[in-house]
């Protein structure tokens, strides 16, 4: 029987152009026709769908903007006091001026910061501000960046551009093709790709934009050589922490490994769900925003200054950080236990709070739907990653192993007797952008 969610979803993508506002959200990229696909409410780690069914997140936990976990009362309580004392006004919130001086304080090498309400929106910004201030257009990257212009036009000039960056086959209609060739794609830890891109380009470099760390850990010189060809080229670097930070430590990842980037930016887990993110920057590469138009009335709201602060003075005081390595730890410990005791053949990986499981085998896509249908029916959201948490606690990680050894060996018993798509309910997840009908 289909339930209220799935009924709600069939509407939704009569009226809503993709059926959800985010890629990752779509019921497709999970468990197609049986995902729940709406909450009525959540606490913590703990989710029930418009049917009344709970579920415990051991996924995505909001897609990475929830590291408190969902509706931390601290932070609820500072938003709380932002909307009595008034979210908007002709004036400006003095809250904005706290989180620049903190977000300064923990990153000694910036001076300035301005803010948006979402990562993508953010590094745009940040891209914008690196074009004012060399006057070149040119920007070399790696990694996911989000889906405004400037990053879609690396696909301009080729369809599979794009792949290995977190989200293949981006289509970049719509994008005008008067940016063919501004940007230009290299791999993690393959400097070498970049060093070509210099060869080609020479000081017409605006930025180099990178994540401080992918799904593994730099290589040795790697972080060093991109900062080397940063200085050569006269190109501002860019860091993205909008997924890694706050993850690792109380800031940004790149703090960990020595990098010192010309500019950083941050979103999901700074605010705890609540839309905030923020551009910091050494002062004369900031001021150049002065001599661009870069401007928006809903970034001068309360409520994201807030929660932030709140969110990040936690993130602090409770050492959160460390509970998030230390849950993730043994997430991927108990990953690779129930993966040998089922005799299935798994790739495991990722930085320790925000860990990734793979299987190995032709199928692995149909394994990993049926794997996030038999979790389900065990009452949890799996996927293949896992995002910890500090609402995260021992017994929900002992119970969603022990419910994973036993679906790892369903898997291999389906695997033996070829019986994969036997078992699935429904077809199989998108792996990447599919359009829906």
């Amino acid at each position: 029987m289909m339930g209220k969610g799935q009924q709600l979803y069939i509407n939704a993508k009569s009226i809503i152009p993709g059926g959800t506002q985010l890629l990752s959200k779509r019921p497709e990229m999970h468990l197609p026709d049986q995902w729940p696909s709406y909450y009525s409410r959540a606490k913590g780690v703990d989710v029930w769908d418009l049917d009344g069914n709970h579920f415990i997140d051991m996924s995505y936990s909001g897609i990475g903007s929830c590291i408190l976990g969902v509706a931390d009362p601290d932070v609820d309580a500072a938003v709380l006091a932002a909307i009595n004392a008034g979210t908007m006004s002709t004036l400006n919130c003095p809250e904005e001026v706290e989180l620049a001086e903190l977000l300064c304080e923990l990153h000694p090498w910036a001076g300035m910061v301005r803010y948006a309400r979402s990562g993508g929106e953010a590094l745009s910004i940040a891209v914008r501000i690196a074009r004012a201030y060399t006057g070149k257009d040119k920007i070399a990257f790696s990694g996911y960046h989000g889906w405004h212009d400037w990053y879609l036009a690396a696909n301009l000039a080729e369809e599979s551009a794009l792949d290995g960056h977190l989200m293949p086959g981006l289509d970049p209609a719509g994008v005008p093709r008067g940016l063919l060739g501004t940007a230009m794609p290299f791999r993690y830890n393959h400097l070498k790709e970049l060093e070509d891109i210099v060869k080609r380009c020479g000081r017409d470099l605006a930025a180099i934009v990178i994540e401080p760390v992918r799904r593994n850990d730099p290589v040795p010189g790697y972080l060093e050589g991109v900062r080397r060809l940063s200085d050569k080229t006269g190109a501002i670097l860019i860091v993205d922490e909008v997924s890694a930070g706050f993850r690792l430590n109380t800031g940004g990842a790149h703090l960990l490994y020595g990098l010192e980037p010309d500019m950083a930016v941050f979103a999901k887990a700074m605010s705890n769900g609540y839309p905030m993110a923020a551009i910091i920057g050494k002062n004369q590469v900031m001021q150049a925003a002065q001599s661009t138009f870069i401007s928006s009335t809903y970034w001068t709201e309360r409520i994201g200054p807030a929660a932030a602060i709140a969110t990040i003075r936690k993130h602090l005081r409770e050492n959160v950080a460390r509970h998030l390595i230390d849950t993730g730890k043994n997430i991927q410990k108990g990953w690779r236990e129930a993966a040998d005791q089922a005799g299935l053949k798994v790739d495991i990986g990722g930085i320790l709070p925000v860990g990734h499981l793979g299987f190995q085998y032709d199928e692995s896509q149909a394994l990993h739907t049926l794997f996030t249908q038999l979790m389900l029916k065990k009452g949890f959201l799996a996927a293949k990653a896992f995002y910890a948490t500090y609402a995260h606690r021992q017994a929900h990680v002992d119970a969603y192993l022990s419910a994973v050894a036993e679906v790892f060996g369903e898997l291999a018993e389906a695997l033996k007797g070829k019986k994969v798509m036997e078992m699935l309910k429904g077809p199989i997840a998108h792996t990447g952008f599919h359009r829906l009908t």
